[in-house]
Parts: structure tokens; sequence; C-alpha cells
């Protein structure tokens, strides 16, 4: 299984960008599949994560009510909505996979490649 992150750019403030995260192989099927941000020089932070099976979804306080998780099971695909950009959530963006929900990263064994945000102020 590869995951493949994409939808990265560059945005304004204020604006909205839609990663996309599409697995290739085997499915989900009950994993746990997060959205992880990395500045340079700073640890990998968690910003939200989606049960497959469910639905469920968990967010970092920074980022709830702002970003919203989603998937699409018949496009084995992962979605991360971000509205209300701010400077801030500049960062290189990275979704990996879990077996059973978490927020660090060690516990996500499987990783994209990681798609670039930037927002400008």
């Amino acid at each position: 299984v590869q995951l493949q992150a994409s939808g990265g750019g560059v945005v304004q403030a204020g604006g909205s960008l839609r990663l996309s995260c599409a697995a290739s192989g085997r499915t989900f099927s009950s994993s746990v599949m997060g959205w992880f941000r990395q500045v340079p020089g700073k640890e990998r932070d968690f910003v939200a994560a989606i049960r497959w099976g469910t639905g469920g979804a968990y967010y970092a306080d920074s980022v709830k009510g702002r970003f919203t998780i989603s998937r699409d099971k018949a496009e084995n695909t992962v979605y991360l909505q971000m509205n209300s950009l701010k400077a801030e959530d500049t960062a290189v963006y990275y979704c990996a996979k879990a077996y059973e929900l978490a927020y660090a990263p060690a516990q996500y064994k499987l990783w994209g490649q990681g798609t670039l945000v930037t927002v400008s102020s």
C-alpha cells in the first residue's frame, strides 16, 4: 500500500485548500487515517484523524472548527478541507495510516510523501 498526498499550494490568509490522500493497493478497512504537519526544525504535529469504518473524526485544538477530515471509501481517499487558513498553518502536510486511533506520529506506520501548504499573510 502506498499513500499519495496532493493539493498543497499557496493561498492567502483566510482562504481555503483541500488536501487529498489516495491509497493504492489494499483498502483501509479498519484503519485510522491521520493528517500531520511539520515546519522545518520542529516536530511533526497531529492535525486530524478519521476512523475509516465509522467516519469518526478527531482534531487538534488549533484547527478545530476550521479543518474537516473526511473519507471516500469508493475512491480510497482521505481529504482535509482547510478553511480560514492562517499564516501559522504553513507547513508540509503528511497523511498517514495507523491501526488504531493515535495522536503521536510514531503510532502511524505508513506515510505519504507530504504536500506543502503556504499561507501568505
